[in-house]
């Protein structure tokens, strides 16, 4: 028996994609597809403000546990997680739904699989809406050997996650709502006095170095934080974190597309406050996709706004989704 979704007008459907069983949580019954990707550390339930809205603006709205996440199965393999795997999941999805075509939206993660979703397979997309994470195309050398060379024995959380198998996730699984309750927050969410501050690696893991929340944001409910935090005690945080060790990876093996371009018509949301893009403005965003999207239709940039672009400002998010969606 399936369990009920804590969301009214969603549903979950088990369903087998590209060697997979995933859960999806599933809004609407007909119109066109709206395949929502989300990231890190997130779930179906980050999407729960665009299942609502979309389902009764007569779209078909599926959002999946993506692949080791939540109740989708969770391969221990770390080589299970890379792009190219990952994109065959949002293919075999369509796939077992009988969908040819479908609208692929992602934020985080979720962005880098969408951006390269619609790379691999632009005949199965009719428009892309990437969240948070920006794409400039496959660069010049490995962003992992980049990333060694700016923070050297420092703290990076995504050098962290390329340590040895165990030792991120370790650290998570033992404290799911420390993790992700000093995570999702505003940029200007008030928080205790961290408990690591040396920057050296060797000071410690995660958690330590971000500071403990006085106050829930006001776009989070307390339900809410326990409902994702319940998702990752299920599922671990091993499945997601292999995302991350595969960037190098995913570098390899994407040779091919050195020079392939996004076709589809593309939306580009975040919040101005987001730490993934650094205080890009407009213009330099534009600049960036615009080297390898043919057709950004538009970069949306909400002041305030922080990381979590979907939850901290859903009306706002919609309704430059709905612009962008009626003009397709």
């Amino acid at each position: 028996m399936t369990e009920p979704s804590p969301v009214s007008g969603v549903n979950f459907r088990q369903i087998t994609a590209n060697g997979l069983d995933f859960r999806i949580a599933v809004a609407g019954d007909s119109g066109p597809l709206m395949l929502l990707a989300h990231g890190w550390p997130e779930s179906w339930y980050n999407w729960r403000h665009q299942l609502s809205f979309f389902s009764q603006r007569g779209f078909r709205v599926v959002a999946p546990d993506m692949r080791g996440y939540g109740s989708t199965d969770a391969p221990d393999a770390v080589e299970a997680y890379d792009i190219k795997i990952l994109a065959a999941d949002m293919v075999g999805i369509l796939d077992a739904l009988g969908e040819e075509r479908a609208i692929m939206v992602g934020h985080d993660w979720g962005s880098i699989v969408a951006w390269n979703t619609v790379l691999m397979y632009p005949e199965r997309f009719s428009g892309l809406i990437a969240m948070s994470v920006p794409y400039g195309g496959r660069p010049e050398q490995s962003p992992l050997v980049s990333w060694r060379e700016a923070f050297a024995d420092n703290f990076y959380y995504i050098l962290y996650h390329n340590e040895p198998e165990g030792v991120a996730e370790a650290e998570y699984d033992n404290n799911p709502y420390g993790l992700i309750s000093r995570l999702y927050l505003s940029p200007d969410s008030p928080r205790h006095a961290p408990e690591v501050t040396d920057p050296r690696r060797a000071a410690g893991g995660w958690i330590p170095r971000l500071g403990e929340p006085l106050d829930l944001p006001d776009w989070l409910d307390q339900s809410d934080l326990d409902y994702v935090v319940s998702e990752f005690k299920r599922s671990g945080f091993r499945g997601g974190v292999n995302y991350y060790r595969n960037f190098h990876r995913n570098w390899e093996i994407t040779a091919d597309l050195q020079d392939a371009r996004i076709t589809v018509p593309t939306l580009f949301i975040a919040g101005e406050q987001d730490m993934v893009i650094a205080g890009a403005n407009r213009g330099r965003l534009q600049g960036a996709m615009g080297r390898v999207v043919d057709d950004l239709r538009e970069v949306v940039l909400l002041p305030g706004i922080g990381h979590w672009v979907q939850q901290e400002a859903p009306l706002e998010t919609n309704q430059a989704m709905l612009q962008f969606l009626e003009g397709l």
